[in-house]
């Protein structure tokens, strides 16, 4: 079979899992906490028409003749910029500026992180108030544990400072501190970090342990911003330049096939 159809078959497979790409970042343009992602290729294994080899009387073809056989999605890696930092009513909206990440407790008991700070008190058992998600997760403090309060507590009157402590006015309208502080977590490699969907990470071997901010000096602290929820990290415009490059690619790799087959017919009249 002719090389150059699977060539470019492969071309456009690895260009609309390209596009697939590239159409999920615009899908979450306007989703809070959402990091952009982007489609890395590679190359596959190539065929050796000719090899480097010295004939009896000495002459040397010092040069090899191989033709590749295509291309594949290397990886889809995250992109961790950054967002803007979107100005929000609620004051349970938290915004993250640094490196770290909140954590909430999932329905099937497993810890995952995310930069989506969009919470809100809701009534947990035993007369309590308790931070959570927007999906319902439980927000987690620094030891790991759900951030919940007594229902005595006004909560409109919660505040939050930048390193994430709670604060609750006294009778003179100072705010004290309540000693619960909102959990940041961090990763060494945060683009090892699996995707679970509801813009939630999980912690993996490639990603390592989440890495406590309270107790590790070894990272640079981030800082809590109460009343803004960070933006999505995708530019629109980079993305529809990609976008237009990924169609033409497509475009190329198809015109490659029908360029083939059109020689194919040609070599198949020739016997009329």
């Amino acid at each position: 079979m002719v090389r150059s159809l699977w060539t470019g078959a492969t071309g456009m497979n690895a260009q609309q899992t390209n596009v697939d790409t590239i159409a999920n970042n615009l899908a979450n343009v306007n989703t809070n906490g959402y990091k952009a992602q982007e489609a890395e290729f590679k190359t596959l294994l190539y065929q050796s028409l000719q090899t480097k080899t010295t004939t009896a009387n000495g002459d040397r073809k010092p040069i090899t003749s191989q033709v590749g056989l295509g291309t594949r999605v290397a990886s889809i890696n995250s992109v961790f910029s950054q967002g803007a930092l979107l100005d929000a009513e609620s004051d349970t909206a938290f915004a993250i500026e640094g490196d770290g990440f909140f954590a909430v407790r999932c329905g099937d008991g497993q810890t995952r992180y995310t930069r989506n700070g969009d919470f809100n008190w809701s009534l947990g058992t035993g007369n309590t108030i308790v931070l959570c998600s927007s999906d319902g997760y439980p927000v987690l403090d620094e030891a790991g544990k759900p951030i919940s309060l007594a229902n005595t507590y006004i909560v409109n009157r919660i505040t939050v400072d930048s390193s994430g402590s709670l604060l609750y006015p006294d009778a003179n309208g100072v705010p004290q501190r309540l000693g619960i502080t909102i959990g940041k977590y961090q990763f060494q490699n945060p683009a090892g970090m699996e995707r679970y969907g509801d813009t939630l990470f999980s912690a993996t071997p490639s990603s390592g342990a989440a890495i406590n901010e309270a107790t590790s000096n070894a990272v640079q602290k981030s800082r809590v911003v109460q009343g803004y929820l960070e933006g999505s990290n995708v530019s629109v415009a980079d993305e529809m330049v990609d976008l237009i490059v990924a169609q033409r690619a497509y475009e190329m790799n198809s015109k490659v096939i029908t360029t083939t087959d059109s020689m194919m017919e040609t070599a198949n009249n020739l016997k009329r």
